[in-house]
């Protein structure tokens, strides 16, 4: 039996996971290597896991998030109005089958931005594709597809993301291309697909915000229906950070 070619078939097969997992057999003593059954076994499961592996790392890169988040970082206590349980509920994903909306308010460094990328992470982790965009770069993205006439392009491919994170809503005006475009978006993904939003206004002032009577109803409407929502409190983060830092 030829191992290398063996190998080499592998790899021109794109099974990488395998050829590790049997090279890494090979390197072991002939008494200790698997049976036959036990080895296709190995591994097959090897094949799946770095199929696993290489899905998440792409949809990771695809969705562009501001932070290197993971769940299990964020920090939950009773002055931040955050408890583990409303994580808890949250890390399966299951609310991204069932198209719920998550909509994070708090003031400036409560930890809002940290909180929706550690969502986006799971929800990449958990097989489903994630895009974060602020709403500056929302609203520059859908001024360039008007100009270009890609928008319809542009609402497609949003429709197919699982999981839409829009983050600093409120901290600029609304045009009305931006309150007519999150409109046909939410309406895209409404029982469909989920938007996470973060924002330092309190929802209550965001139909304010959006200024617009009308359009403000509907988006709203859209937002609310079935949505998890996290008002945080507390100290800034970004200052104890750099308290704790001039400590050292």
């Amino acid at each position: 039996m030829n191992t290398t070619a063996t190998l080499e078939q592998l790899n021109d097969l794109k099974l990488a996971g395998m050829a590790r997992s049997y090279q890494a057999i090979l390197q072991m003593p002939l008494n200790q290597h698997p049976e036959a059954h036990t080895l296709i076994a190995q591994l097959a499961q090897a094949e799946k896991q770095n199929r696993i592996q290489c899905k998440t790392q792409m949809f990771l890169k695809f969705s562009k998030l501001r932070y290197a988040a993971l769940l299990e970082e964020i920090s939950c206590s009773k002055e931040r109005n955050l408890s583990k349980e409303q994580l808890l509920q949250l890390s399966d994903c299951s609310y991204l089958d069932r198209a719920e909306n998550i909509l994070i308010s708090g003031a400036t460094g409560s930890g809002k931005s940290f909180l929706a990328c550690a969502l986006g992470h799971q929800a990449c982790v958990m097989g489903y594709k994630s895009l974060y965009l602020n709403l500056n770069r929302f609203t520059e993205k859908i001024m360039m597809a008007k100009l270009d006439g890609s928008f319809v392009k542009l609402l497609n491919q949003l429709e197919r993301v699982n999981l839409l994170i829009l983050d600093d809503f409120g901290l600029a005006p609304m045009d009305q291309n931006t309150r007519l475009a999150l409109l046909q978006i939410l309406e895209d993904r409404y029982a469909k697909k989920s938007v996470i939003i973060g924002s330092q206004l309190p929802i209550g002032k965001w139909h304010e915000y959006i200024a617009e009577p009308t359009l403000a109803d509907a988006i709203m409407d859209r937002l609310l229906t079935n949505a998890h929502r996290f008002e945080l409190k507390g100290e800034s983060l970004r200052k104890k950070s750099t308290s704790n830092s001039r400590k050292k």
